[in-house]
């Protein structure tokens, strides 16, 4: 009997620690459930009915604070932006100011250079916008927007409205130098037409300027592939050569051509003609006299159809690595003393990069001091281009999205050595 006594305590005391564990357990599970997640910190109950959606679906970070200065509810965005760690606003300027509103109901705004997550460096600041604004009796919203690439949007469009200026300012005061220089010398025939003969020059310098500018801007305003055809790459070359066959003339550069012949591109024709037309032009202005320009075509194997290369190489004083990373850029130029002599506006290349990215391709260059320079404008092939460009029409997709990260992976290393050391193939010679 005291056997049994015994067995049914042991069996009774097992069963309460059962009962025990089980419930712990539970508690522990619905703990668990409870804690703070990335998205909410508290549970949503603490939040004003309907907020939590609206704060979903804005394009801002947003963060709510309670009274003690704990997070209730984060997006991811804010997160990503390193505001919120920890479970608290990490951004000491947003804390007081949200603060400050929570004592005095106040609505505040302020700027801030934020450094990037991972970095300490003032170079790598983002630029954002922060609003607090109190949010029912107890917490207060705070609002967030990035504006880092706005700021460097519009660094680049002061930029460009500086260079404008003083681009457009040099021509024009010359003119009306030359213009009162004539007026003084109008009884020295010799002299008015040294001086119309420089008004001449500066003139078709100003209009170089004016036309590179309107065709940078269609280049990046219009969808070169609405009215795209199959473009004949041989015909490209030859109003490239056209078009340089005076200042070659004079200059006695020799012009070759050479490659793969009967080979297509679609796109715009008169964009993809004056982006080779830009790279045979600056290779003929910036080569010695007496040396030789040549241009070749062929088609390259890759990924997701092949691609067609055509490469422009000159016999020049080549571009220093320094130079040959900034040389895509607007009114960049190598040597502006230089460029002022060959009419240069410093728009032709940032034109070409232009083109070339429109047209799903790329631009590349290979050049070393005292060797000269091979610029090579890589495009897709006609075939391969069309069919990819009414798949994207009629799926809705931009037909400026192509993916150029499936060019060949080969260095762009000079890939044409046969314009300086033998003849191509079916050359064309200007005298």
């Amino acid at each position: 009997m005291n056997v049994n006594a015994a067995i049914a305590a042991v069996a009774a005391l097992a069963g309460l620690c059962t009962g025990v564990i089980a419930m712990l357990a539970f508690r522990w599970s619905e703990r668990e459930q409870a804690k703070p997640t990335r998205s909410s910190l508290h549970t949503d109950a603490v939040l004003p009915p309907g907020v939590d959606t609206v704060l979903s679906v804005l394009r801002s970070s947003a963060v709510v604070l309670d009274e003690a200065d704990a997070v209730v509810k984060a997006s991811s965005a804010a997160y990503a932006l390193g505001l919120v760690r920890g479970g608290k606003l990490a951004v000491e300027p947003m804390l007081a100011m949200a603060r400050d509103t929570r004592r005095d109901g106040e609505i505040r705004q302020i700027e801030l250079d934020l450094p990037r997550r991972g970095t300490g460096r003032g170079g790598d600041a983002l630029a954002v916008s922060a609003r607090v604004a109190p949010l029912g009796s107890r917490l207060v919203l705070l609002l967030v927007e990035d504006l880092t690439e706005a700021r460097r949007i519009e660094a680049v469009r002061r930029d460009f409205v500086a260079n404008v200026s003083h681009e457009l300012k040099t021509p024009v005061g010359a003119l009306s130098l030359l213009s009162e220089a004539v007026m003084d010398a109008s009884d020295d025939p010799e002299a008015v037409t040294r001086f119309a003969g420089r008004m001449q020059v500066e003139a078709t310098r100003l209009t170089s300027l004016v036309q590179e500018l309107i065709d940078l801007s269609r280049v990046q305003n219009d969808d070169p592939l609405e009215d795209a055809e199959p473009v004949r790459v041989d015909e490209l070359v030859a109003e490239a050569i056209d078009r340089c066959r005076h200042q070659a003339g004079t200059k006695q550069i020799t012009m070759a051509t050479g490659g793969t012949a009967d080979l297509h591109v679609w796109g715009n024709r008169g964009q993809l003609a004056a982006a080779l037309g830009n790279l045979v032009e600056n290779a003929v202005n910036y080569s010695p006299a007496r040396t030789r320009v040549g241009i070749a075509a062929r088609r390259i194997p890759a990924t997701g159809g092949d691609l067609i290369e055509i490469a422009v190489t000159d016999q020049g004083i080549g571009i220093s690595e320094k130079d040959r990373e900034r040389i895509f850029e607007r009114f960049y130029r190598v040597d502006p003393a230089r460029s002022r002599q060959t009419g240069g506006t410093g728009l032709g290349l940032a034109i070409v990069k232009h083109v070339a990215a429109s047209h799903g391709g790329e631009v590349t260059v290979w050049s070393a001091e005292g060797q000269g320079s091979t610029f090579t404008l890589r495009l897709p092939e006609a075939g391969a281009a069309r069919d990819r460009d009414r798949s994207r029409s009629r799926t809705g997709e931009s037909s400026e999205s192509y993916d150029t990260g499936d060019l060949d992976g080969e260095d762009h290393g000079r890939p044409y050595e046969t314009f300086t050391n033998e003849p191509l193939s079916a050359p064309e010679v200007l005298p």
